[in-house]
Protein backbone atom coordinates (compact mmCIF):
# COMPACT_ATOMS: atom_id res chain seq x y z
CA UNK A 1 0.00 0.00 0.00
CA UNK A 2 1.22 3.12 -1.04
CA UNK A 3 2.01 6.20 1.29
CA UNK A 4 -0.80 8.04 -0.61
CA UNK A 5 -3.48 4.99 -0.30
CA UNK A 6 -2.62 5.00 3.71
CA UNK A 7 -3.09 8.91 4.54
CA UNK A 8 -6.35 8.72 2.51
CA UNK A 9 -7.57 5.58 4.32
CA UNK A 10 -6.50 7.02 8.07
CA UNK A 11 -8.72 10.23 6.59
CA UNK A 12 -11.84 8.73 5.98
CA UNK A 13 -11.19 6.44 8.94
CA UNK A 14 -11.27 9.69 11.19
CA UNK A 15 -14.24 10.85 9.23
CA UNK A 16 -15.82 7.72 9.71
CA UNK A 17 -15.08 7.52 13.39
CA UNK A 18 -16.41 11.15 13.99
CA UNK A 19 -20.22 10.28 12.13
CA UNK A 20 -19.97 7.19 14.32
CA UNK A 21 -19.38 9.19 17.15
CA UNK A 22 -21.78 11.87 16.55
CA UNK A 23 -24.44 9.36 15.88
CA UNK A 24 -23.83 7.45 19.19
CA UNK A 25 -24.44 10.80 20.99
CA UNK A 26 -27.46 11.66 19.02
CA UNK A 27 -28.81 8.19 19.58
CA UNK A 28 -28.11 8.73 23.93
CA UNK A 29 -29.94 11.92 23.51
CA UNK A 30 -33.15 10.83 21.92
CA UNK A 31 -32.74 7.98 24.32
CA UNK A 32 -33.03 9.47 27.25
CA UNK A 33 -35.40 12.11 25.74
CA UNK A 34 -37.92 9.61 24.72
CA UNK A 35 -38.04 12.82 21.29
CA UNK A 36 -37.86 10.11 18.80
CA UNK A 37 -40.03 7.53 16.89
CA UNK A 38 -38.66 3.85 17.03
CA UNK A 39 -38.24 3.58 13.59
CA UNK A 40 -35.87 6.73 13.14
CA UNK A 41 -34.09 5.25 16.07
CA UNK A 42 -33.59 1.52 14.09
CA UNK A 43 -32.69 3.58 10.96
CA UNK A 44 -29.74 5.50 12.85
CA UNK A 45 -28.55 2.61 15.00
CA UNK A 46 -28.48 0.66 11.56
CA UNK A 47 -26.28 3.53 10.00
CA UNK A 48 -24.40 3.51 13.62
CA UNK A 49 -23.78 -0.30 12.75
CA UNK A 50 -22.24 0.02 8.89
CA UNK A 51 -20.26 2.83 10.34
CA UNK A 52 -18.78 0.47 12.63
CA UNK A 53 -18.35 -2.14 10.03
CA UNK A 54 -16.77 -0.06 7.87
CA UNK A 55 -14.32 1.40 10.35
CA UNK A 56 -13.52 -2.36 11.40
CA UNK A 57 -12.68 -2.96 7.74
CA UNK A 58 -10.59 0.36 7.37
CA UNK A 59 -8.56 -0.46 10.05
CA UNK A 60 -7.81 -4.01 9.15
CA UNK A 61 -6.08 -2.71 6.09
CA UNK A 62 -4.16 0.02 8.29
CA UNK A 63 -3.17 -3.26 10.55
CA UNK A 64 -1.39 -5.52 8.80
CA UNK A 65 -2.12 -9.24 9.92
CA UNK A 66 0.35 -10.48 12.06
CA UNK A 67 -0.96 -14.33 11.30
CA UNK A 68 -0.55 -13.43 7.40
Amino acid sequence: MSDLDEELLRKKLDELRLEHRDLDDVIHRFHMTGGMEQMQMQRLKKRKLKLKELIIKIENQLIPDILA
